[in-house]
C-alpha cells in the first residue's frame, strides 16, 4: 500500500480529530454518566465550537438546548458521539449519515469482542460509514481527546481527575483502559500530549490511520502507540513508513510477545496477534523503538521529544565515579554506542588538571570537582572539541540533589548547549520535577539511573532522518501461478533457478543406468535424493544417498534410497532421482518465504543447523525489500561473525547472498497469493573466490485456492 494512500484520509480524519461541531448522542443531564461525561469535558475545558446534547426525552441537558435527533439540529455537526446502547447504534448511525455528519465514536460495546454475531453486526457498522464516507472510532472504545484544542470526545475518567498538559507527543492505543492508564502517566511524569485516541475494536479507523494523521500533522513529533494486533499489514506499513519519510519517531508497545500474551490479545479485543517475530521485524524495517514496558514507553518518547535524535552513534562518557563509568562503558558497548577514546593531547590536559584521572573515555575526574567546580565544563569541553561527539553524557552522582550544586548545573547545561546546539546532552543525577523540566526546556536529558540513559541514547542513535529514508521498493504485480500441493525439488530448484537464484548443478534421472551417466557427467562427488512431490522431508525415509564417487556408486544409489523410500512411504509417487554436485566447505543458511495472516509474504534468512533449530538465530523482512534491506538481514544475525570470516576463515561473498534473497523474494511477489511458502535448506554460503553461495535443496508449496 503506498504512503499516499493516507493523504485522501486527512481531510477525513481532520473533520473527525480536530472537530468545529461536536453532537452528543444519549446525551444525559448527569455528568457522570457516560452520557453526560463527554458533554461535561467539553463545556468544563473549553471546546470552542458548537455542542449539541442529543436526547429525545429531554428539553435541556446540563443547562444547553437538546435535540431529538442529529438530523433535528439543522446546523453541520463534525464529529458525532454515540453513547447508547449496542441494540440502538443501527439507528444512530442511520441518523448521523442522513444528518451529514462526518465523524463518529462509538462507545458502545457487544460487538466483535463478545463472538461472532456481534463481529457480523460490527462489520455492517463499518461498512456502512465507509460507504457514506462517515469515519467512525471504536465500537467498544474510550474516544479521543484533541488536547490542544480541547475536544475531549471520550468518557474516561482520566481528565477529570487532572489533565495533561498540550504538547507534542500523539498516543494512541487500541486498548482504552491501557490508554487511559498511559494518560494518567502522561499527566503524572508532566508529558505534554498533542492527541490521545483509543481505536476499541476498529470497524474502520484503526491504529494505522491515527498514526498516519498525527505523521502528518504539524502538532506532533514523536507518536506512541499500543498494539494488541493487526487486521491490516500492508496500512501499517504504509502508515510507519509515512513516519519515517516525515521524521515522526514511533514508539511502540506491542503485546503478545508470548502464546500466552497473543492469546490475551486476541480474547481482549478480536484483534489478530500474528506472529510476534515479524511485527518485530517490520517495526525495524521502519525504525519503530519497541518498548518493552511503560517505563520504556514514556522514557523513549520523552526523550525522542526533548532531544531528537543523535547525529551518529558515537558518544563521550563523563563520570565521577569509576565504576559508575565501568558500568556506563559496559553498557554503551552492549548497545552499540561508539565510545572512543580521547587523542593524547587532550588526556595529556585532563591529567595536568587532575593528575589521577582516568582521561581516556569514560572520563573520570573523580571527587576532585568538589574543590573545583569548574572542572566539569572544562573537561566536557575538552571531550567535545576532541572527538565531536555526537551525545555527551555525564553521571554526576546525587550532586543534583543539592541547591548548591543547582546553578552549576544549570550554567554547564546552559553553556554546552550554546557552544554545541547540534550534540545530544544528557546527565544522570537526582532532581526535583521542577529542575529537570528546566534542563529539559534547553533539551538536555534527565536520568536518574545511568544505564537508563545509555540505553535511551542508543535507541534514539537508531532512528534515521528524514533525509536518509530509503523510497519503498515498489512491489512485484504477481505473473506466476503455483498449483497448489508441494512442488517436486528439481522443479522448485528449476523455478527458483528462473527467478535468478544460483543453484547447484544437477541431474534427474529415471533409471540406475541415468545416475551413473549423471555421476560422470558432474564428476568428483555427487549426491542422489529421490524425487517425489509426496516426500518433502527425504532423508527421513532413507531417501539421500552422500559422498558418491564413481557411476557405480551412483547406479547403487538410486537404487537402495528408492527401495528405502517405498519401503517407508508405499503409497508415494516417485518420479525418478535428482544426481546433484556435492558442495563442500561454506557455511550451511537457510532462507524462506513463508505468508504471515498480518503482514503477507515474509522473507527469512538465518544460519542452517543448530542456529535456525534450537537458537532461532534468523532475520525476517516483510516484502518488498530493498537490496539493502537483505544485506541488513544477513549482517543483523548473531552468527554473523561466523559468515564474515571468523578464525581466519575466508569471508563469505555476502553480496551474492543479498542477491539470493532478493531473487527468492522477487520470486515470492511473482507467485502472489498462489504461493504458501518456499524454503532454500541449504543455501551454502560460500567465498567469492569460490562462486558465492548456493541453493543445495530446495521446497516450494503453492497455495490451495
Amino acid at each position: 500500500m503506498p504512503i499516499d494512500f493516507f493523504s485522501s484520509q486527512a481531510a477525513s480524519l481532520s473533520a473527525l480529530f480536530a472537530p468545529r461541531s461536536i453532537a452528543v448522542v444519549g446525551a444525559s443531564s448527569n455528568a457522570l454518566k457516560i452520557g453526560g461525561i463527554p458533554v461535561d469535558y467539553q463545556r468544563r475545558f473549553g471546546f470552542e465550537g458548537a455542542l449539541y446534547p442529543v436526547n429525545p426525552n429531554a428539553d435541556r441537558i446540563q443547562d444547553l438546548p437538546a435535540f431529538p435527533s442529529l438530523r433535528a439540529i439543522g446546523q453541520p455537526v463534525d464529529l458525532a458521539i454515540l453513547a447508547v446502547p449496542s441494540a440502538l447504534v443501527d439507528g444512530a448511525l442511520d441518523d448521523a449519515i442522513a444528518a451529514g455528519v462526518k465523524g463518529v465514536v462509538l462507545f458502545s460495546s457487544g460487538f466483535a469482542e463478545v463472538g461472532a454475531e456481534g463481529a457480523a453486526a460490527q462489520a455492517r457498522l463499518g461498512d456502512k460509514a465507509r460507504a457514506a464516507g462517515v469515519r467512525l472510532v471504536g465500537p467498544n472504545c474510550l474516544g479521543f481527546m484533541n488536547v490542544a484544542r480541547h475536544v475531549y470526545a471520550t468518557f474516561s475518567p482520566a481528565p477529570g481527575v487532572g489533565r495533561v498538559m498540550p504538547g507534542r507527543i500523539g498516543l494512541v492505543s487500541q486498548s482504552g483502559a491501557f490508554g487511559a492508564y498511559a494518560y494518567a502517566m502522561a499527566r503524572a511524569r508532566g508529558v505534554g500530549l498533542s492527541l490521545w485516541a483509543t481505536t476499541g475494536n476498529e470497524a474502520d479507523v484503526q491504529v494505522a490511520d491515527c498514526l498516519a494523521w498525527l505523521a502528518q500533522d504539524p502538532d506532533t513529533d514523536v507518536i506512541m502507540a499500543y498494539m494488541e494486533g493487526c487486521r491490516d499489514g500492508p496500512r501499517l506499513r504504509a502508515a510507519l513508513a509515512l513516519a519515517q519519510a516525515n521524521g515522526k519517531p514511533v514508539v511502540m508497545v506491542k503485546v503478545g510477545r508470548t502464546a500466552l500474551g497473543a492469546e490475551a490479545a486476541a480474547s481482549h479485543t478480536a484483534a489478530l496477534a500474528g506472529d510476534d517475530a515479524v511485527y518485530d521485524a517490520v517495526f525495524r524495517q521502519y525504525g519503530v523503538l519497541r518498548a518493552r514496558n511503560l517505563t520504556e514507553f514514556f522514557d523513549l518518547a520523552h526523550s525522542a521529544a526533548v532531544a531528537g535524535r543523535p547525529r551518529d552513534r558515537s558518544i563521550g562518557l563523563f563520570t565521577l565515579s569509576g565504576g559508575v563509568g565501568a558500568l556506563m562503558a559496559d553498557e554503551a558497548s552492549a548497545q552499540g554506542l561508539d565510545v572512543q577514546p580521547l587523542g593524547d593531547a587532550a588526556q595529556d590536559t585532563l591529567r595536568s588538571w587532575v593528575p589521577f584521572a582516568a582521561p581516556r573515555n569514560p572520563v573520570d575526574i573523580t571527587g576532585q570537582v568538589t574543590n573545583d567546580m569548574t572542572l566539569i565544563e572544562r573537561t566536557a569541553r575538552v571531550m567535545l572539541d576532541d572527538r565531536g561527539f555526537a551525545s555527551w553524557m555525564g553521571f554526576l552522582a546525587a550532586a543534583g540533589a543539592s541547591d548548591a550544586f543547582w546553578p552549576v548545573l544549570r550554567s554547564l547545561v546552559t553553556s554546552l548547549r550554546e557552544a554545541y546546539p547540534d550534540t545530544l546532552l544528557a546527565v544522570s543525577t537526582l532532581l526535583s520535577p521542577e529542575r529537570r523540566a528546566e534542563l529539559e526546556a534547553m533539551r538536555c536529558l534527565v536520568f536518574a539511573d545511568p544505564s537508563d540513559g545509555i540505553r535511551t541514547i542508543a535507541a534514539l542513535a537508531g532512528l534515521k532522518p528524514a533525509a536518509e529514508v530509503a523510497a519503498a521498493p515498489a512491489s512485484i504485480k504477481a505473473s506466476l501461478t503455483l498449483a497448489p500441493g508441494t512442488m517436486s525439488e528439481p522443479d522448485a530448484l528449476a523455478l527458483l533457478a528462473d527467478a535468478g537464484v544460483p543453484v547447484v548443478a544437477h541431474r534427474v534421472v529415471r533409471s540406475a543406468d541415468e545416475a551413473a551417466a549423471a555421476a560422470d557427467v558432474l564428476g568428483d562427488a555427487v549426491v542422489v535424493k529421490i524425487v517425489s512431490a509426496d516426500i518433502p522431508h527425504k532423508s527421513d525415509v532413507g531417501g539421500v544417498a552422500l559422498g558418491l564417487r564413481g557411476a557405480a556408486q551412483a547406479r547403487a544409489a538410486f537404487e537402495r534410497t528408492r527401495d528405502h523410500a517405498l519401503t517407508a512411504r508405499p503409497d508415494a509417487r516417485l518420479d525418478g532421482a535428482l544426481v546433484a554436485r556435492m558442495l563442500t566447505g561454506g557455511v550451511e543458511c537457510i532462507a524462506g518465504v513463508h505468508r504471515d495472516p498480518v503482514f503477507g509474504p515474509v522473507l527469512m534468512f538465518g544460519l542452517g543447523g543448530i542456529h535456525v533449530e534450537t537458537l532461532r538465530d534468523v532475520s525476517l523482512r516483510a516484502l518488498p525489500i530493498t537490496r539493502d534491506d537483505a544485506l541488513a538481514m544477513v549482517r543483523e544475525l548473531r552468527a554473523f561473525a561466523i559468515l564474515n570470516g571468523a578464525r581466519g576463515r575466508p569471508p563469505a561473498d555476502l553480496d551474492s547472498i543479498a542477491d539470493a534473497l532478493c531473487a527468492l523474494a522477487d520470486f515470492a511477489q511473482r507467485a502472489g497469493d498462489s504461493l504458501d511458502s518456499a524454503e532454500i535448506n541449504p543455501l551454502i554460503a560460500r567465498p567469492q573466490a569460490e562462486g558465492g553461495c548456493v541453493a543445495v535443496d530446495a521446497l516450494v508449496v503453492g497455495r490451495a485456492p
